[in-house]
């Protein structure tokens, strides 16, 4: 069985700086288009998070501790 990848944002937090994008292997981070945080920065989501390994690659690369990746 393929290991598979939880992945939480403290989207209040994020800049939207896109480090994480740019790192991910499946590229299924995106930053939001239309929404806005309390920041006034479009934060990250994930598109389709099925498809997330759970590398945590992303998480590493935050500067400001904003994701969270689990696996099952």
């Amino acid at each position: 069985m393929a290991k598979k990848g939880i992945v939480k944002f403290d989207i209040d937090k994020c800049k939207g700086c896109e480090l994480c994008v740019v790192v991910c292997p499946k590229h299924i981070l995106k930053i939001h288009e239309h929404d806005v945080n309390i920041m006034g920065y479009h934060p990250i989501s994930v598109s389709d998070e099925e498809q997330c390994i759970g590398c945590a690659n992303c998480a590493v690369m935050c500067p400001d501790g904003v994701i969270s990746v689990y696996t099952e």
